[in-house]
């Protein structure tokens, strides 16, 4: 497992030395909040056997590409897609697997780009690709996520209809928010990019 830790690593420096460039060199910083995560031993079991694999580490590297997580917190939108260019921009990152939920939401609501880079990590053996999953939201985004767990966590996965509709125009509220916040930006920092959100992202994106 520590493999996915010093992945995990490799990716936190790297978005970390664009946060410290951002703040020191340029008056906009897009980053609010890091956090990242390695799944436990006991609840990368739980999946395996929820998804009918074997508890092998062979099959655990070629069909489990969330042991390493790590999501990126931003004010806008828009700040997701630049600093998702950014980060599979840099020469060592190989792109996987793309799930743009922000523009194809899932269907109760829940909105987050989605990618699993894999970032080369040099051991005394020789370097090994390590696949870490990448999350990038906006903070109401990532409120409604929050919540939205947490319910789903209480009602142990039958969350009552009513609820879930209630949580679907929350989902609805916190996008209206999302784009009312960046209306404001551009109003207040006419010269700024605009913190709207951009044009059709990279082809490297596939939207499920």
């Amino acid at each position: 497992m520590v493999q996915y830790e010093f992945g995990l690593r490799e990716i936190e420096t790297k978005l970390t030395i664009l946060r410290d460039e951002f703040q020191l060199m340029h008056d906009y910083n897009p980053i609010e909040h890091i956090s990242s995560r390695v799944k436990s031993l006991d609840s990368l079991a739980d999946k395996m056997r929820r998804r009918g694999l074997g508890l092998d580490f062979d099959v655990v590297r070629e069909q489990i590409t969330d042991v390493a997580g790590i999501r990126i917190t931003t004010s806008f939108v828009r700040d997701a897609y630049r600093l998702f260019d950014l980060l599979t921009a840099q020469a060592d990152i190989s792109v996987r697997e793309v799930k743009d939920y922000i523009r194809n939401p899932k269907p109760n609501g829940y909105k987050s780009l989605h990618v699993i880079v894999e970032v080369p990590v040099f051991l005394s053996t020789g370097p090994l690709a390590v696949p870490v999953e990448v999350q990038f939201r906006t903070i109401a985004m990532d409120f409604w996520a929050s919540l939205e767990h947490k319910i789903y966590y209480k009602y142990d996965g039958q969350v009552p209809d009513g609820l879930l509709a209630d949580l679907k125009d929350a989902a609805d509220t916190a996008d209206e928010l999302d784009s009312r916040m960046a209306r404001l930006h551009d109003e207040l920092h006419p010269s700024a990019p605009s913190a709207a959100v951009p044009p059709s992202p990279s082809p490297t994106i596939h939207a499920i």
